[in-house]
């Protein structure tokens, strides 16, 4: 076996020690490096060099590059202005009259700029990525059933990929009053609202100041569940302040924050080479904190590691939102303010007994299925005859209209 083949197996190994432990779906925190793998998105660097030469009034982008380094949000800035002097005159007629309004900031014209590069160059289905390997390690990650994903992708692919999630956009996150499930976090804003979108001094001055809150909400997942950072960096500034205000809370004093996996893609991979399961990521004002580290150029292996091998088969996040939403009003607002009555004897009873709980929501395990046959004896075509329909389609009709 050579060394990275054992370096898999422990890492593997590792993960699915690491669900059994906190008994819960992991966390994906996502970045652009997952929109440049599955359809050759931009990075945040090459996604302002595209604006800059969409943009007749933009100097070159090593002008900015030479004027600013690697402050993008100061790139977004100077290049919010020179899309609003441009939209202002000749270019007038490439964006929609109603951008033109009072009400609008005057960073729009860039924003929906990039709304409408990323539209277009996002997948409509996942299967226009023709790559087999790709198309596999998708399914792979898709049969994750994350608990949350939070990332600062603007494009739409998280939601082609996990359709039944709920997209919660900027500042929405501040508004949810429970911790919810399958829900994509997109925390720098989405091309479906343009204004969202983060991009310039300002609107990073703005996230920043309201981060404390956005932290507090987001630090519960991140203690509470495995966390798996893909498609960034090490050195990126988003993965620095959201382990900075980790290690803040954990005092953690290069302590391994064991639940925590960063994603290291490597291009080449040598087979015969010691790979290290843990890594060392400097923080901003000299601080440091060490998470585990899985190298790889694919990632297949490491989705079906995450893969909970005892979940249930196609669960329906909108269902559990709606129940566990539901049942955070019942708790905080119903029962205490008397609008329901109560049977306090059945709830305590259920609550006492491991396994009750579930019958409270009306959730129970089939054990038998020729019980289900008794109980539900007909097919949809002996629905129709009993309801004196000759095709089982008119039954079908009923029920929809139900």
């Amino acid at each position: 076996m050579s060394n990275y083949s054992k370096y898999k197996e422990e890492i593997s190994e590792d993960l699915q020690s690491c669900l059994e432990t906190m008994a819960c779906q992991p966390i994906i925190f996502c970045g652009s490096g997952m929109s440049q793998r599955y359809f050759n998105a931009p990075n945040w660097s090459n996604l302002l060099k595209q604006l800059a030469e969409e943009n007749p009034r933009s100097k070159d982008y090593a002008y900015y590059r030479q004027v600013h380094g690697d402050n993008y949000p100061e790139i977004g800035t100077t290049l919010c202005d020179d899309y609003r002097e441009w939209a202002w005159n000749e270019g007038k007629d490439n964006f929609d009259h109603e951008l033109f309004s009072e009400y609008n900031g005057s960073d729009i014209f860039l924003k929906t700029q990039i709304a409408t590069m990323l539209k277009g160059s996002t997948p409509k289905k996942l299967n226009e990525i023709s790559s087999k390997e790709l198309q596999s390690e998708m399914q792979a990650l898709i049969s994750v059933r994350p608990h949350s994903i939070i990332t600062t992708n603007y494009d739409k692919f998280l939601e082609l990929l996990f359709n039944d999630y709920s997209p919660i956009i900027g500042e929405e996150l501040l508004g949810n009053n429970y911790s919810s499930i399958g829900e994509i976090f997109k925390i720098h804003g989405c091309v479906s609202d343009p204004k969202s979108i983060v991009i310039n001094k300002k609107d990073y001055d703005i996230f920043t100041s309201k981060k404390k809150y956005l932290t507090a909400k987001l630090l519960t997942y991140f203690l509470e569940h495995p966390l798996i950072i893909m498609g960034y960096s090490a050195t990126d500034l988003n993965v620095q302040a959201i382990l900075s205000d980790i290690d803040e809370i954990l005092a953690s004093k290069n302590k391994l924050v064991d639940n925590i996996y960063l994603i290291t893609y490597q291009h080449e991979i040598d087979p015969s080479e010691n790979f290290s399961k843990e890594k060392l990521i400097r923080l901003q004002d000299g601080k440091s904190i060490r998470v585990k580290n899985i190298v790889a150029n694919k990632y297949e292996w490491i989705f079906n590691s995450l893969v909970n091998e005892n979940a249930v088969e196609r669960v329906n996040p909108k269902l559990l939102r709606a129940l566990l939403a539901r049942t955070y009003e019942l708790v905080r607002k119903d029962i205490p303010s008397r609008k329901i009555d109560i049977d306090y004897d059945i709830l305590e009873h259920a609550l006492s007994i491991d396994g009750e709980i579930k019958s409270i929501f009306g959730i129970t395990r089939i054990s038998e299925s020729t019980g289900v046959n008794i109980q539900y004896p007909f097919s949809l075509t002996g629905v129709a005859s009993k309801l004196g329909y000759s095709y089982w389609s008119y039954a079908d009709v009923l029920i929809k209209k139900l």
